[in-house]
């Protein structure tokens, strides 16, 4: 079942260096996706009715200039918190049958931490929040876009904590890919959904390199902010944003970098448990964070 994740991981993170590898990602990009998908015009495609959309706003609903700016902190959930996610304990004759059906094995707790992790993503991505703060339309794309940005912030957490972690991370990916199959079907493809999933994953490993890249100490100061914009909000093959979606992107990119900064401050335990929350972007919080 993690054959495929385990490895492609591999090839991006064992013989070969980040920074030789994203040097080929760009080219993953949304606008090769979508002359791929014109090449093949009697086929369906989740992003038909895109391609040529503006997918931002000029006029953003707050004051981006003020938000992230805020020092980084754990996001762990706090132990009397309703939303925090715990195994039922058990006692008796239920715990010894729960046992030998391995219901508390290492693999049913990581399959169990990996679908809360999958959970806190989807909280913020499904939500209304991202899409106004960032003024962006609710499309499959954008969806899509902004889903790999926090899997690829829970994937780099978990590579933190070493082989564990990156064993979490291939049950983890396991159960997104499962959801991304869901929802292209949702979004109308029927024909060929074998290939625009490979399509998909693509782009998600591109996605994935360029911003382990970006975020690199060595990286060039507007690197991460490039990388999002090519990958969340542009719509042509123009390396660095306009000038109408700069505030835009550059809000983004201070978002993410604090989300990654943290995710580091948050501990093993509530990462591996899924007991963490993303920073919330409503409008009540969104300013003064």
């Amino acid at each position: 079942m993690l054959s495929r994740w385990s490895k492609t991981m591999s090839k991006l993170y064992g013989s070969h260096k980040i920074s030789e590898i994203s040097s080929v990602s760009h080219a993953l990009t949304w606008r090769t996706f979508s002359n791929a998908a014109a090449e093949e015009a009697e086929a369906e495609s989740p992003f038909s009715d895109e391609s040529t959309a503006k997918i931002y706003s000029e006029k953003p609903q707050v004051n981006l200039n003020k938000m992230f700016w805020s020092k980084p902190c754990s996001l762990a959930l706090h132990p009397d918190s309703p939303l925090r996610s715990e195994d039922p304990q058990y006692e008796g004759l239920k715990r010894l049958f729960l046992t030998m059906m391995l219901f508390y094995s290492k693999q049913s707790r990581s399959i169990r931490g990996a679908n809360v992790i999958y959970r806190r993503v989807l909280s913020q991505i499904d939500k209304p929040a991202i899409y106004d703060v960032f003024s962006l339309e609710k499309t499959f794309r954008t969806t899509f876009s902004i889903l790999v940005l926090h899997m690829w912030l829970c994937l780099r957490r978990l590579r933190e904590d070493g082989k564990e972690g990156v064993e979490l991370g291939q049950y983890l990916y396991e159960i997104y890919n499962h959801d991304l199959e869901l929802r292209v079907s949702r979004a109308g493809v029927n024909l060929l959904l074998s290939k625009w999933m490979k399509d998909l994953e693509r782009i998600f490993y591109g996605n994935i390199v360029a911003l382990d890249a970006a975020i690199l100490p060595e990286a060039k100061q507007d690197e991460l902010q490039n990388v999002i914009w090519r990958n969340v909000f542009s719509d042509d093959s123009s390396p660095k944003p306009n000038a109408a979606a700069l505030p835009l992107v550059q809000a983004m990119s201070r978002y993410i970098r604090r989300e990654y900064s943290c995710m580091s401050l948050t501990d093993r335990e509530a990462i591996f448990s899924g007991n963490f929350m993303f920073t919330p972007l409503d409008s009540k919080t969104a300013g003064g964070q």
